[in-house]
């Protein structure tokens, strides 16, 4: 209904429970919506000109209306959305905690222990998620060139086991991907279902 809103940030308020609320003058209209907790360092200054994407959820006889920075962010929210259990909060919570990459490459690998770093999120939830959201995002992620997993990275079976071993040495995501890509390519490893053999050449990797 509404693509985007383009306006001056008139206002910004916090009223508790890790939300934030902005305020956008628009023709001297004022719309509030709801924005992730990770938009507010991207914010501008109050009184300047900003542009959020926008969508509208009805609850009840309440229509709240949430903010993003990117069409693509956006996007993610409302495929979130339309899994069963999952209300607009828990998929901002989702976003803030994982941010657009890793929350699509946690869905895609099935890696239901990262997703369930979220707080609010349990084991259920996760499998749910990806159960439901896997296909999906996976055609979206091609399409959006968003998180993709690397070509040459471990099969799926591995590649959390991998990924949770590097995380836990302190490794972020996009270092393990970077990392799992740059690896890959070596043949040998690639026909291996040595877990410790990807993260050995990975942590190689890292530390040149």
């Amino acid at each position: 209904m509404i693509s985007y809103l383009k306006g001056v940030l008139a206002d910004l308020q916090k009223p508790g429970n890790h939300k934030i609320i902005v305020t956008l003058d628009v023709n001297q209209i004022g719309y509030d919506m709801q924005v992730p907790a990770r938009q507010l360092s991207l914010l501008p200054s109050l009184g300047e000109v900003v542009q959020l994407f926008t969508h509208l959820y009805f609850r009840d006889d309440q229509a709240v209306l949430f903010g993003f920075g990117q069409r693509q962010e956006r996007d993610l929210f409302r495929l979130l959305i339309s899994v069963s259990g999952i209300g607009p909060q828990m998929a901002l919570a989702l976003i803030d905690t994982l941010g657009q990459a890793e929350l699509t490459q946690a869905v895609v690998s099935g890696n239901t222990r990262l997703l369930s770093r979220t707080p609010g999120v349990g084991t259920k939830t996760a499998e749910r998620l990806v159960l439901e959201l896997k296909a999906k995002l996976q055609d979206w992620q091609t399409q959006s060139g968003i998180g993709l997993m690397p070509t040459a990275a471990p099969a799926p079976n591995l590649y959390e086991e991998v990924e949770a071993t590097l995380s836990a040495l302190g490794y972020g995501q996009s270092e393990i991907l970077q990392a799992l890509q740059a690896v890959g390519r070596n043949s040998t490893l690639q026909k291996t279902a040595d877990p410790e053999s990807w993260v050995r050449d990975a942590i190689a990797w890292l530390s040149q």
